[in-house]
């Protein structure tokens, strides 16, 4: 059976940036290692042996890689500002791919915008979320209907999406991260109008 570590999510397992997953296991696909969960971009100063949440976090990431390839084969998930991308691509590293399907949803993007951008060596589909979850806006991006997707558990849910993500080939206008960083919008304050 496939594990975590004979994959291309391995690494990012073992550097602890793998947080928390509802899912980090074998899908049902031979060979496949799912992953439902936040990746941790940026650590917080550790002080003496106490564990303290990323300052920066890639989120809601849905992910998946076969083993044998180099590359995460597929990977959705939230940002809170495009200029993360940056971030995102620095960890992740060799394990990107021309070959790889990404799609990051920015919580800072002109929400009638989609773009394309070239960075560290892959293409990402940069999109608005609105109002929802990665998961919603995937199954959106992607004509999957939620209610085909019931039955499955979260494992076959991931191969559904990555089998049909495999096959995106719509294009979106290309812009370079240096445009994205003039185009992004304000930084939200995520704990702004809660209760303390």
């Amino acid at each position: 059976m496939t594990t975590i570590d004979q994959t291309a999510l391995g690494r990012l397992d073992a550097e602890g940036r793998l947080l928390n997953s509802v899912l980090k296991a074998p899908t049902k696909k031979a060979g496949r290692i799912g992953f439902r969960g936040d990746i941790a971009l940026k650590f917080q100063a550790k002080m003496a042996d106490e564990a303290r949440p990323p300052e920066t976090s890639c989120e809601q990431v849905i992910a998946a890689a076969q083993e044998g390839e180099s590359h995460i084969c597929f990977l959705a998930g939230f940002l809170l500002s495009f200029e993360y991308l940056a971030l995102l691509a620095e960890v992740l590293g060799d394990a990107l791919s021309p070959q790889g399907k990404y799609f990051l949803f920015c919580d800072n993007i002109d929400i009638s915008k989609r773009y394309q951008v070239e960075f560290g060596g892959a293409s990402f589909y940069v999109l608005p979320i609105d109002e929802a979850t990665v998961y919603n806006e995937t199954l959106e991006l992607l004509y999957l209907e939620k209610n085909d997707l019931k039955k499955l558990d979260t494992a076959g849910k991931v191969d559904a999406v990555v089998d049909k993500a495999l096959g995106f080939s719509q294009s979106f206008p290309k812009i370079s991260y240096e445009d994205g960083l003039k185009l992004m919008g304000p930084v939200r304050n995520v704990y702004e109008n809660r209760p303390v």
